[in-house]
């Protein structure tokens, strides 16, 4: 939904060009997923949801430069080969880099969005469509490479775009962590990596109360433990996946 709102919202008016920004937006992250799941299961024989995510992500980020500009057929092309370079730079150009295995990156941003980011931005160069074009940019001649014309400028206007925010970033985000690098270390030490930012910090990733844990009523029975049940619960609701401790509304 987010990403529909600014994709859509780049217009600054409900017109043709967000609705066209929208139904974009959504038909280059499904073909992405779907391509992104296949490979998974084409080369590991079987999916995953953070797979899925991965997919998604970088179909999101591709449509981003073009979602007014291009045809929906156009979107679907971006889907495919958003689901398909992001995934083969990382599952297998990741694991062959040496440089790209020592980098903190477990995200793995730099491929759903560098990477996708790129991509998104050289096929808006190639597939701009005229007439979309002109609904949003006051020049009447804008087009992508694919149509011909002076396409070809556009896509060369793209790949200089690309290349000047590539090495703003660098030197930029360089200069930001050489400040912070005054105050405070940059990496934390391999043992305390080994533990887990998150131990570090008193903190437990992705914990649910009563995860795994048997009922004990002595423990989780409200009405052992002097705890007001809400009345608006009538009882005690049981859990429907057996003798988990969840299910139970309570008013401390």
């Amino acid at each position: 939904m987010g990403w529909s709102g600014f994709n859509g919202g780049a217009p600054y008016a409900a017109n043709i060009a967000a609705s066209i920004a929208v139904l974009n937006t959504n038909i280059c992250a499904a073909t992405s997923l779907l391509v992104w799941t296949s490979l998974d299961v084409i080369f590991f024989k079987k999916p995953s949801v953070i797979g899925a995510v991965q997919g998604m992500m970088t179909g999101l980020v591709c449509i981003t430069p073009g979602a007014g500009v291009v045809q929906s057929w156009a979107a679907i092309v971006m889907g495919i080969l958003s689901g398909s370079i992001p995934w083969v730079s990382m599952m297998i150009l990741h694991k062959k880099s040496k440089l790209l295995q020592k980098v903190d990156d477990t995200l793995g941003v730099f491929h759903t969005h560098a990477v996708a980011g790129l991509l998104g931005g050289l096929l808006t160069g190639l597939l701009a469509e005229p007439a979309l074009c002109r609904l949003l940019k006051p020049e009447s001649n804008t087009r992508g490479a694919f149509y011909g014309g002076n396409g070809g400028k556009q896509f060369m206007k793209q790949i200089v775009a690309a290349l000047f925010v590539t090495g703003w970033n660098i030197v930029i985000t360089t200069l930001i962590l050489l400040a912070i690098k005054l105050f405070l270390p940059l990496r934390m030490p391999d043992e305390e990596l080994v533990i887990g930012d998150d131990a570090v910090h008193g903190e437990e990733a992705y914990a649910l109360w009563g995860d795994g844990e048997r009922y004990d009523p002595t423990k989780h029975d409200p009405t052992k433990q002097g705890w007001h049940v809400s009345s608006y619960s009538g009882e005690i609701a049981h859990s429907p996946y057996g003798s988990g401790a969840r299910g139970v509304t309570v008013e401390l």
